[in-house]
């Protein structure tokens, strides 16, 4: 067994794997992993790295606002690019391999733009802690030759947010937040409409003051998840009655609040992996 290895060292290794990279595109969504990662990008490779994010109506318009926002603040040059996974027919419809189509369809208009602008590879943010989970992308991302420098120094999420904030950047303690398609049940169609509402719930929760949380979509039922920390505000009957008024009007017909509180990848414990790919 190899003896462990501290953060120091891994973050050398990142920063030599960053340097044999060429001219590199990096996948970047705004996230602690990504935008790390980018920072880190452009500190060894300067102008030869660009940061590329997708814009799509899973994208919420705070997170794409803060996502520009963060590269400007570091002189990280970024590029919109604009993808159209709502349009794959495999992506819609929701089953358990929606990641999967939606990073196929990243990593697609990423190449083209790497042919284009001829740039050597594409990187993305995957991290160690992500092997654990029930994530499809990472076939895509594999399909497709995308390099995993985080992963390949032996990066853990947790690392990568010590990381972040010994170098200052101030999403290192953001909360993780994947697309608005994740919010949608599986089997549930994703449409404009549906994410809109979903939008819609989360800044609503924003502007509640609330920080971690996420707005599940089951049809007729809202099953809000909010943060253990958080939850006793969020149990007070006032603001319960502001809830039920808030998605009410954004057509539930019933309001919920989760009592386990927020936990990532809650959908994915509805359904045994070796099923959810046929749930639809």
């Amino acid at each position: 067994m190899p003896p462990a290895r501290d953060i120091a060292s891994k973050e050398s290794d990142l920063q030599e794997r960053l340097g044999g990279l060429g001219r590199l595109l990096v996948a970047y969504s705004g996230g602690v992993d990504s935008a790390y990662l980018s920072w880190a990008a452009h500190r060894v490779l300067g102008s030869n790295m660009l940061a590329v994010i997708a814009d799509s109506p899973s994208l919420a318009r705070t997170h794409l606002a803060d996502a520009l926002a963060f590269a400007g603040e570091r002189g990280i040059p970024v590029e919109v690019v604009i993808t159209s996974e709502l349009d794959r027919s495999d992506y819609a419809r929701n089953d358990g391999q929606r990641c999967f189509h939606c990073k196929d369809e990243l990593f697609t208009v990423m190449e083209q733009l790497r042919a284009a602008r001829s740039f050597d590879t594409i990187a993305y943010g995957v991290n160690l802690d992500d092997q654990g989970d029930f994530r499809p992308g990472r076939r895509a991302a594999e399909q497709h030759h995308i390099a995993a420098p985080l992963l390949e120094a032996g990066l853990t999420k947790n690392e990568i947010r010590q990381l972040a904030r010994q170098a200052g950047l101030r999403v290192w303690d953001k909360p993780a937040s994947p697309c608005l398609s994740s919010r949608i049940e599986y089997g549930r169609p994703v449409t404009r409409e549906a994410l809109d509402v979903v939008e819609r719930g989360e800044d609503a929760l924003r502007t509640l003051g609330f920080r971690q949380f996420r707005v599940r979509h089951h049809g007729e039922i809202v099953r809000l998840e909010i943060a253990r920390e958080e939850l006793e505000r969020a149990l007070n009957p006032a603001m319960a009655a502001e809830f039920a008024r808030i998605f009410k009007a954004l057509g539930f017909k019933f309001v919920t609040l989760d009592l386990e509180g927020f936990r990532s990848g809650s959908l994915n414990a509805l359904v045994p992996a070796e099923q959810i790919g046929r749930r639809a």
